[in-house]
């Protein structure tokens, strides 16, 4: 796998790429789930592993604390031998507190086996502290609501990207620099976006992972694993044949969404029809 630094193809400017990717993300409304009469069933995974799954969170503090709570009463309720919680990217931004987000994950990780995984967000806030982009494209870009969780105000600030760098934690750099793009576990593949269709898992670059979208969102046949991911805001959790979208809008909505994968297969946590996913 490639490192998670995101990459340009050389006919194009890095600025051009940049922008056209943002035009693209600026311009796209949620994208509608199409109803379904029968969810598909998924693949189990080995009886002694959970993992649960949750989606784009934005800056939520208070929806993630909510799902944590739920994820410990689940495995209070439902253990087994080995926990594991996904994380699909994406924490920053748009939300109000973003700052506590990154302390809540970090936190976390000091008490659970948790995997982060890289959203494009994370990706366009390291490319501004690294004064890789100009203030605007990352302003367009949500980064505002970040900027103010860590006390910064850009209205403020003749150089926002010093100022921001100079405002965020070490340990918060690190823990965004630290992030992988994807994540593998039996028949299920975690990316903040998705896959390039018809390429193998193992070949996945870093920039498709956590960007991509209408090539793997029109796709119909086999990934080579059900992709569980975000990036693109639906309504309701997306269920497909081969691919799950985790992302509800949360900082929106006010709806952050968690899977349960086990030896049942997948089911959304706090589902009470008993279902499965």
């Amino acid at each position: 796998m490639k490192s998670s630094a995101l990459t340009y193809p050389r006919a194009e400017a890095p600025w051009t790429t940049l922008r056209r990717r943002l035009s693209d993300w600026l311009g796209l409304s949620a994208h509608k789930t199409q109803q379904r009469p029968l969810r598909p069933r998924y693949p189990a995974i080995d009886a002694r592993t959970v993992i649960y799954a949750i989606g784009d969170i934005h800056g939520r503090a208070d929806l993630l604390r909510d799902v944590h709570g739920r994820i410990d009463a689940d495995w209070s309720a439902r253990p087994a031998e080995r926990r594991l919680e996904v994380y699909l990217g994406d924490y920053v931004d748009r939300g109000p507190d973003s700052a506590a987000v990154i302390a809540l994950l970090r936190k976390r990780a000091t008490q659970i086996r948790i995997m982060p995984l890289a959203g494009n967000h994370e990706a366009m806030l390291l490319h501004f502290l690294d004064g890789r982009i100009p203030d605007r494209d990352w302003l367009a870009f949500g980064g505002a609501a970040t900027a103010l969780s860590y006390g910064v105000n850009p209205a403020r600030e003749t150089v926002l990207s010093a100022a921001l760098s100079r405002a965020i934690p070490l340990e918060d750099v690190q823990f965004l620099r630290s992030l992988r793009p994807s994540f593998r576990y039996g028949p299920y593949f975690f990316a903040h976006a998705g896959v390039v269709p018809n390429r193998p898992l193992d070949q996945q670059v870093a920039d498709d992972l956590m960007w991509i979208r209408k090539p793997f969102l029109d796709h119909h046949g086999s990934f080579g694993a059900i992709v569980v991911h975000g990036h693109t805001p639906t309504d309701t959790p997306d269920f497909r044949h081969n691919r799950i979208n985790l992302d509800t809008g949360a900082y929106a909505t006010h709806r952050l969404t968690c899977l349960r994968i086990d030896a049942s297969g997948a089911a959304l946590l706090g589902r009470t029809d008993g279902t499965r996913a």
